[in-house]
């Protein structure tokens, strides 16, 4: 028994120490087990791969927004064609006219947008009638009443080279200068004017030409209209020249609906600050006279049509609209004799003197290429025969 248990407590003694061992080896084990506890990243990466494969699950579910594209498809296709039919029919954009209860601060950007734009078209705007002096310029004015500058620029060289002051005008022999204004029509009532206002000039103001209102609106032959045209572009002082052109363009555009002059320059005048008044006198005449002319203006070659209410009152055909374009739009001489360096900048063409052949005329029957337009097709821009002014 007693060999017994000591070969039990032998072989327990044996047992025990593995056991031991056991737990000494399981005691690393836990440590083991703390160790990489700090180490989570290197689960995290091995979890990675699973985090990209859940996106990658996600992918397939892109082709349905995919499928759904089509069906959005229809409304692009439809897209194009608005815009297909936009251009194919401007009038339905452009000929909106404004609201009839537009506001006075609607009506305000408006007007001040289409003179902006019409800045851009015509920079080199400028008074059409030659003249190096107040005196010349008044005069000019008073002989351009039913006739055209162009007509009158051929005219006053003569004049003023017989009578270049308002002393000599004054003096003068009414016969001679009916006979030197007999090309501008109503010579000798604008005969009249230009003598009784250069006697008015030499006995009331010392020979000079007053640079107010009130005094110029007294000589003989001077209205509001003559009196800013000399006020703007002798002396710097702006005003609104209410001329033909003027009225017709600024009632098309809805600017008011007045039809007196005096009327519509102080509605006009309400839209603008002072300082723009002479210069958008410039931009309007000269649109008036190149494109938006009374009878058949050029709506298809108009440069504002997006902005005009009354679009397609003219042609509307780009082709035929440019051939109705005059002056250096249309490539033919302009009304000046001596114009701005800054409209010859711009293609213009100078005026001839009276008698002399417009550049670029034909005779009739002969054919030039690029001719602007033969002597047979009827008068030449900016003739007595056409449009006045």
């Amino acid at each position: 028994m007693k060999s017994a248990a000591k070969k039990a407590s032998a072989s327990g003694t044996p047992a025990k120490a593995p056991a031991k061992k056991t737990s000494a080896s399981s005691a690393p084990a836990k440590a083991t087990a703390r160790k990489p506890t700090p180490a989570t990243p290197t689960p995290a990466k091995k979890s990675a791969p699973a985090k990209k494969a859940a996106p990658a699950a996600v992918t397939p579910a892109k082709p349905t927004p995919a499928k759904a594209t089509p069906s959005k498809a229809a409304p692009a296709k439809a897209a194009p064609a608005k815009a297909a039919s936009a251009k194919a029919a401007p009038t339905k954009i452009t000929p909106a006219k404004p609201p009839r209860n537009e506001s006075h601060t609607a009506l305000v950007r408006r007007a001040r947008r289409i003179n902006r734009e019409l800045g851009e078209v015509y920079p080199y705007a400028h008074p059409e009638l030659d003249f190096e002096n107040p005196f010349q310029l008044v005069v000019a004015t008073v002989l351009s009443a039913q006739t055209t500058d162009l007509r009158v620029n051929q005219t006053t060289p003569a004049l003023f080279g017989k009578y270049p002051t308002p002393e000599d005008l004054a003096a003068a022999n009414p016969e001679e200068v009916e006979e030197i204004l007999r090309p501008t029509g109503f010579f000798r009532a604008k005969t009249k004017s230009v003598i009784g206002l250069s006697k008015a000039l030499r006995d009331d103001f010392g020979g000079e030409v007053p640079g107010r209102l009130e005094d110029l609106v007294k000589l003989p032959g001077v209205g509001r209209k003559t009196a800013f045209v000399v006020l703007g572009n002798a002396f710097g002082r702006p005003g609104i020249t209410v001329d033909t052109h003027f009225q017709r363009l600024v009632r098309r555009w809805q600017w008011t609906d007045q039809t007196e002059p005096d009327k519509i320059e102080a509605a006009i005048g309400g839209l603008f600050p002072k300082s723009e008044w002479t210069m958008l006198s410039h931009h309007v005449i000269f649109h008036g006279r190149r494109i938006c002319h009374a009878r058949k203006p050029a709506c298809g070659a108009c440069p504002i049509a997006p902005l005009c209410p009354a679009y397609g009152e003219g042609e509307t055909d780009p082709e035929k609209a440019q051939k109705l374009l005059k002056y250096e739009k249309g490539g033919f001489p302009g009304q000046r004799l001596n114009p701005p360096q800054s409209y010859l900048d711009a293609g213009g063409i100078p005026a001839p003197p009276l008698g002399a052949p417009a550049p670029g005329a034909v005779v009739p029957g002969a054919s030039a290429p690029g001719a602007p337009v033969p002597a047979s097709a009827g008068p030449a821009p900016g003739s007595p025969a056409r449009e006045a002014g």
